[in-house]
């Protein structure tokens, strides 16, 4: 099949070819492409959609369970209160002794101020005839032909949370929607009379709760086909509770039940028409379709007649290329792109056939200008670092001959002729890291001249790393950093603590690892990254910068050495301590 398909293929115009290229890897892959695109998008759109209208359900579930669960709390408080239960059963003489232990009660519980807590409103009821109707406490024949008490006596519930439309008052009283929390005080056994708990939340604090919390879709506290609470003006406190009859347009509902009471969260979904939309702009989407397909076929068509000559000829020229040489097209016609293209195909074979003899010698000489550069800025590098240590080498010896006139200058000149030696030889940028050991001993044994018994120090180096070699002064200059920055700056004595091992990879490759650790006065977080990005960006325009420039010296030589292959981590905390790791490829 393959073959023939060659075949017929290779007995085809250009021109037909074209038009086949088109359709199949133009025009098919653009419809299909865009169809699965704008389902994705679509699909994409609706889950986001359905996750955000999730989590306002989730939200909404949430703030209603923790507002009613307030009155829950309250109500289980008051149900095991003892003194309650005492004030509740007690036969009073008479309403002056009523009033006068109602009066001692609030004074002693603070009931009163507690009642009023968020604008909720607790009352309690018992079937006590000595006790007089009015603030907190009424009898419970008051409420017995009441329409919520029936409801909750109907429902054989020990509580039940009630929302209700409360119509049964005066005609002075305007109507309005409750929230009720309904409670037999029944946790005593023995109790001498009935006694029952209502809890009144605010309603409208409720809804405008909702509203404030902003959410994007419509959503509804709904019990039955009864709106509870909405978002969208539908919860009106002085209107009988609506209707709920947008079942069709729920993209989420939750189902939740709250002390006795079922309710629904339902969260309407975005309403959107894509056919309709598509009909919308039918018009563009029929121009975009006779532009992207239907002409540019024709326009092909006609083009392809000045296209294929001259395309053929440009191709026995390219199939003429031998060795490094390019042939030259011999005659030219046409002055449109396709000519110009010819033309300036001939100057580019000439002077690529004229270049191709010294771009080497072009080359060569540019990695020789790196090479003087890289030895310039090591230069550089060296003039700066020479005095570093010796300026501080040197103020070290002041110190301690300011402060104090021992015999161990000697030995402190001894270490600081050890470490001159080294800083002023500079035939070779690299030195063995037991050389560079040697230098780092002499360092902390003149430092601790200095710091006495504040400065203790540890070296640590696997015998196979000593004769491995790396750039000069670079392991000091973090000792000395150690020194100046970690250990002068903190009064109480601290160790310095230097390790260098090699570790191999999974992958075979072998990594040295140079650690230098004090137990000084720290960095702060700001500080820390500030340092470490420093080190890991470390060039010759940062040691024009103020600053540590020692670091960066040793980081940019560092970074040079390895083929920019070294790796640096900094970790402290303030009052404990610093520690740098350095991790650079094994090289022979």
């Amino acid at each position: 099949m393959l073959d023939k398909f060659y075949r017929f293929m290779n007995n085809i115009a250009l021109s037909r070819k074209l038009t086949i290229l088109y359709v199949f890897c133009v025009l098919l892959p653009l419809v299909v492409t865009d169809s699965i695109v704008l389902h994705i998008v679509m699909n994409d759109q609706h889950n986001k959609q359905q996750h955000a209208m999730e989590n306002e359900a989730n939200a909404i579930q949430y703030s209603l369970t923790k507002s009613i669960d307030y009155a829950g709390a309250t109500a289980k408080q008051i149900y095991m209160n003892e003194y309650i239960e005492r004030y509740l059963n007690h036969d009073y003489a008479g309403a002056l002794a009523y009033v006068e232990a109602y009066q001692d009660f609030v004074k002693t519980t603070l009931f009163k101020g507690a009642a009023g807590m968020d604008n909720t409103i607790i009352t309690m009821y018992a079937d006590n005839p000595s006790i007089v109707n009015g603030g907190v406490f009424s009898q419970l024949s008051v409420i017995e032909g009441m329409r919520w008490y029936q409801t909750f006596e109907e429902s054989g519930k020990d509580e039940l949370l009630l929302f209700y439309y409360d119509n049964e008052k005066s005609p002075v009283v305007e109507p309005k929607r409750k929230i009720l929390f309904l409670k037999k005080l029944d946790f005593y056994s023995g109790s001498s009379c009935d006694k029952f708990l209502k809890i009144e939340l605010d309603y409208g604090n409720m809804v405008r709760g909702l509203v404030k919390l902003g959410y994007e879709f419509p959503v509804y506290v709904c019990q039955g086909n009864r709106v509870l609470l909405a978002n969208d003006g539908h919860s009106s406190i002085n209107q009988n509770f609506e209707r709920f009859d947008l079942m069709d347009k729920v993209g989420v509902c939750k189902e939740m039940s709250l002390y006795g009471s079922d309710l629904q969260v339902y969260v309407l979904g975005p309403e959107t028409d894509v056919l309709k939309n598509i009909r919308a702009n039918m018009p563009l989407i029929a121009l975009l379709i006779l532009t992207n397909a239907i002409l540019p076929w024709r326009l092909m068509r006609e083009l392809n007649r000045s296209l294929t000559v001259r395309i053929e000829q440009l191709s026995q020229v390219f199939d003429k290329v031998e060795d490094e040489e390019l042939s030259r097209i011999g005659e030219i016609s046409g002055n449109d792109e396709i000519g110009k293209l010819m033309e300036n195909y001939n100057r580019m074979a000439e002077r690529t056939n004229d270049l191709i003899q010294t771009v080497y010698k072009d080359r060569i000489r540019e990695q020789e200008m790196d090479i003087a550069k890289q030895s310039a800025e090591l230069l550089a590098l060296h003039s700066q670092i020479n005095p570093h240590f010796l300026f501080n080498a040197l103020e070290s010896i002041r110190m301690h001959c300011v402060l104090r006139n021992e015999p161990e200058i000697a030995e402190m000149v001894e270490k600081l002729a050890v470490m001159e030696r080294q800083n002023v030889d500079w035939s070779s940028d690299t030195v063995e890291i037991g050389k560079e050991m040697e230098f780092v001993e002499a360092y902390l044994g003149l430092q601790k001249y200095r710091f006495g018994d504040r400065l203790s120090y540890e070296l640590d180096v696997d015998e196979d790393c000593l004769e491995l070699t790396i750039p000069k002064l670079t392991v000091v200059t973090f000792v000395e950093n150690a020194c100046i920055h970690g250990i002068e700056s903190k009064t109480a004595k601290g160790w310095i603590f230097v390790r260098i091992y090699k570790e191999r990879m999974e992958s075979g490759t072998e990594l040295l690892y140079i650690e230098v650790e004090d137990t000084g006065s720290g960095l702060k977080e700001e500080e820390r990254l500030r340092l470490l990005e420093t080190m890991r960006n470390a060039s010759i325009d940062r040691l024009k910068e103020k600053g540590r420039v020692g670091m960066v010296n040793a980081c940019l030589r560092l970074k040079m050495v390895s083929d920019n292959q070294a790796k640096f981590a900094l970790d402290s905390e303030q009052g404990i301590g610093t520690i740098v790791q350095i991790q650079l490829p094994v090289m022979n």
